[in-house]
């Protein structure tokens, strides 16, 4: 049994990661924005135990509340040994964006790089106790290449690639081992405007769920640190 900590478990991709890391007997503290979501749910500590879960307030953009969330976990689980990050947001921002669409970037930027960032760094001192420690983060297939005019987010997980890279190299002589997850579409909120391709043919959130984790039973010697996913043929 692991002890996780998971960002953005709200709804789509994070909330199913925390729902089958539950079913499969792992304790997660999960960090969201809004709390009342989850109630009456399978991540809700009434109902699942409070022994099993634990359920914190987290802005991306406020590292306080990334301090405390760390503080609360330790304090009631005795410490952690994965971070799963997987909060980010979305904006259509082009290369030629108008002037209004800045403080769009400066979102992505703040939310999608800064956040996993300073969240992780955050969590550092304790994962690198373990010697088998994972930290995941939901990349993005734009993170490897960029389509069509999605220059701001493509810019935003391009910059998440790198600094997966940079902790893979530091975190590798304490037995922490990093895995970047890229899906292409995926049967979220984010995609409910796309009609390209079918729902169903899309990555199902709970699949995403069944491989994070196989990631964390994998022994360190076997821990890929990228992996792509795709649910459609790109040329």
């Amino acid at each position: 049994m692991r002890t996780i900590l998971i960002s953005g478990a709200n709804r789509g991709i994070g909330r199913s990661i925390a729902e089958k890391l539950m079913k499969d007997g792992h304790r997660v503290s999960l960090g969201v924005r809004n709390l009342d979501e989850l109630k009456g749910t399978i991540l809700d500590p009434e109902i699942s135990g409070k022994d099993r879960i634990l359920i914190n307030k987290y802005e991306a953009k406020d590292i306080n509340t990334a301090k405390e969330w760390i503080k609360n976990t330790i304090d009631s689980f005795n410490g952690f040994d994965s971070l799963i990050n997987c909060a980010g947001v979305f904006h259509n921002t082009e290369f030629l964006f108008s002037e209004h669409q800045e403080d769009e970037i400066d979102e992505m930027w703040k939310v999608n790089v800064l956040g996993p960032w300073k969240l992780t760094k955050e969590a550092w001192n304790t994962l690198i106790k373990k010697r088998n420690s994972r930290v995941i983060f939901l990349v993005s297939m734009s993170g490897k290449r960029s389509k069509g005019k999605l220059a701001g987010y493509s810019a935003s997980k391009f910059a998440l690639m790198g600094l997966c890279q940079t902790i893979k190299n530091e975190g590798w002589n304490f037995g922490v081992r990093i895995t970047a997850i890229c899906p292409s579409w995926v049967n979220t909120d984010m995609a409910a405007n796309i009609d390209s391709i079918d729902k169903g043919e899309m990555t199902q959130p709970y699949d995403i769920g069944r491989i994070t984790t196989t990631l964390l039973d994998l022994p360190n010697s076997c821990v890929p640190f990228e992996i792509a996913i795709n649910c459609n043929l790109e040329q």
